[in-house]
């Protein structure tokens, strides 16, 4: 769990990362702007296997925006294409809340990663192209203001699920409020079991970089799946389920058609659908 520096893609991290572990594989849990920080969540080895389930996790990211402007990136990395003389009071910004609060649609920024017939919008953004993107749904858990440094800026924090754009946020807010505004500052502050509190530093990494103390900060696999119930198996449950087929399983958190993993002796045997005492895989972990 890497707490990401600014300036470095979400992708070098993780390759930072591979490198210093010697890991045959790596992958991370939701992508940052390459100019955001805060908590990147790295898994090794058989760990990528739940990435998927920390992907799915709420998120909570602390941002500030810069109000008066509007970018093509919706962040200060972009060029302003409007300006605003407009500066709203604290109540009008905490009375537009609310309509970015609970089940919304949000239309991605044009520079995301979102796939426009096969393109990654990003891509056709730089070519010069201006294309229509779909809205999508986003559960907006809590969004809230929390300072306001100056008449220019607004920090403010957000809790969300899987697929939620800061940026666009920033974008819609300003326009609601008349004043338009970016992301200028944005930091993620957990995202599902993991907090800044645990987080290492990337020159923490790369200073330990291949010793047996860098083994050390490595976290069970098993905190990737702490958002799922946990059955306890026996030992041929265990081994049917790791062969990839139902198994017996224990439980005292799961109930029906929950997804949930399954466990032997404290260690992780694998996720699936529970059902009346059984477990079907759909992923496997060989430890």
């Amino acid at each position: 769990m890497v707490d990401k520096p600014a300036g470095m893609s979400s992708t070098m991290v993780v390759g930072k990362v591979r490198w210093a572990f010697d890991a045959n594989k790596a992958g991370h849990a939701g992508t940052l702007d390459p100019e955001a920080t805060g908590i990147l969540a790295i898994a090794l080895g058989e760990a990528t296997k739940t990435v998927p389930f920390v992907t799915d996790a709420t998120k909570a990211y602390s941002f500030t925006i810069k109000l008066g402007a509007a970018t093509n990136t919706d962040d200060a990395e972009g060029e302003v294409i409007a300006t605003s003389e407009t500066r709203p009071e604290d109540a009008e910004i905490r009375a537009a809340l609310p309509a970015f609060s609970g089940d919304i649609l949000q239309v991605p920024p044009q520079f995301s990663a979102v796939k426009i017939d096969g393109q990654r919008a990003y891509a056709l953004a730089r070519a010069g192209e201006s294309v229509e993107i779909a809205a999508r749904p986003l559960f907006v858990q809590r969004l809230e203001l929390m300072d306001r440094p100056d008449a220019d800026h607004a920090t403010l924090e957000m809790e969300c699920g899987k697929g939620g754009y800061v940026r666009a946020i920033a974008r819609d807010l300003g326009e609601t409020l008349g004043c338009l505004g970016h992301v200028l500052k944005l930091r993620r502050i957990w995202s599902g079991p993991f907090t800044l509190e645990d987080a290492v530093s990337l020159d923490q990494i790369n200073q330990m970089a291949r010793t047996p103390e860098l083994d050390e900060i490595l976290l069970p696999l098993e905190v990737g799946l702490a958002d799922l119930p946990e059955c306890r198996t026996t030992a041929e449950g265990a081994a049917r389920l790791s062969n990839g087929n139902p198994g017996m399983v224990i439980s005292s958190e799961a109930e029906f058609g929950d997804l949930a993993w399954a466990s032997f002796q404290g260690q992780p045997v694998a996720v699936g659908i529970y059902r009346s005492g059984e477990l079907s895989p759909t992923r496997v972990f060989r430890l």
